[in-house]
């Protein structure tokens, strides 16, 4: 193994026995997290080795770089979101009540503005853990929840981690208007090799697959709707009902959609009112359907490891290429 791997191994092992331990002990509750110029600042919140011996170790293989992942607010009103259509991936998780959340991942471009920034799941951790020590961006956590976020291999940016980066906007109310300047908590992108040990690769289309115009997936309390739009060769984005743009009269368009089958189930964490909070499971395997080019395609999904990239494959085994562009992944219960 390579000392770059080895050392990723054991953080990940470590942090594996801590999330064993931590977990055992959890009982508390969480605050439920329940437009459209963009929004404007009106005040900041508080501002975010050992060498091998070169005897004994080979020179490490360089990594890929951090990315940025910001949890994005989905409530109704949290929309029209900022910054979501330059995220490279988008993930879309269930909370508590049903509700939907987002988490934008951020490799090729950064925006200028990203927000709403909500607080952090434990489904979080798990997703992250496939990134080379990405950076989170959130605003709070489940106070039993943040010791897990201390220990993962991750950077986390909390707004009393960052003081520069965060501000409050003027155009929504409270807590749906807290929103990250990513220039403040990132020197720059981190590049297409970031997503390299994700698993999501571009390429031409499987062959087969069925023609499809429309797509909805549906949370106990949200619901996503893809439609595809042959003249501008994207899937266009509706959230209950409505279809989603940014802040700037943007459409939310991505160019490949995977509706990826997981095991939801129950965590140790709930939110004030006694909801729980759900666990999606992205360690494993399933089945998925990848949207792209106007097309459905039954794949098979696979992740062995939480430091592993998810694999979706079709039925003979071939690894499926997705569209160039930015991809959806909705976490929908098997």
């Amino acid at each position: 193994m390579r000392p770059s791997a080895r050392i990723r191994h054991v953080a990940r092992l470590r942090y594996g026995a801590a999330l064993a331990v931590t977990l055992a002990a959890l009982v508390s509750a969480c605050t439920v997290d329940s437009g459209t110029a963009p929004p404007r600042a009106d005040a900041s919140t508080p501002r975010a080795s050992v060498s091998p011996s070169p005897e004994t170790s080979p020179t490490p293989t360089p990594t890929a770089p951090p990315v940025l992942a910001v949890k994005i607010d989905n409530v109704g009103p949290a929309r029209p979101q900022t910054g979501l259509d330059a995220a490279d991936i988008v993930y879309a998780e269930q909370v508590e009540a049903g509700l939907s959340r987002l988490m934008a991942v951020y490799a090729t471009r950064l925006p200028e503005t990203v927000g709403p920034v909500r607080s952090a799941r434990e489904t979080d951790l798990e997703l992250l853990a496939q990134f080379h020590d990405p950076t989170l961006a959130f605003s709070g956590a489940q106070s039993k929840l943040l010791p897990l976020i201390d220990k993962a291999p991750l950077r986390a940016v909390p707004p009393e981690k960052a003081d520069a980066a965060y501000y409050r906007g003027l155009n929504k109310p409270a807590p749906h208007n807290l929103y990250l300047r990513p220039d403040k908590v990132m020197d720059k992108a981190a590049g297409a090799a970031a997503l390299a040990q994700t698993g999501f690769r571009t390429g031409p289309a499987p062959s087969g697959g069925k023609a499809v115009k429309q797509r909805t997936v549906k949370f106990p309390a949200a619901r996503f709707t893809f439609t595809w739009s042959a003249d501008r060769g994207r899937w266009l984005v509706s959230m209950d009902g409505t279809r989603a743009r940014t802040t700037d009269g943007k459409d939310l368009a991505p160019a490949t959609v995977v509706v990826q089958h997981v095991k939801v189930r129950e965590s140790a964490f709930h939110d004030f009112l006694g909801n729980n909070s759900p666990y999606s499971e992205t360690v494993g395997s399933g089945t998925a359907e990848v949207l792209r080019d106007g097309r459905s395609y039954d794949v098979r999904w696979s992740r062995p490891s939480a430091d592993e990239g998810t694999e979706f494959t079709t039925a003979d085994g071939a690894p499926v290429n997705f569209a160039a562009g930015q991809v959806w992944v909705v976490l929908a219960k098997a």
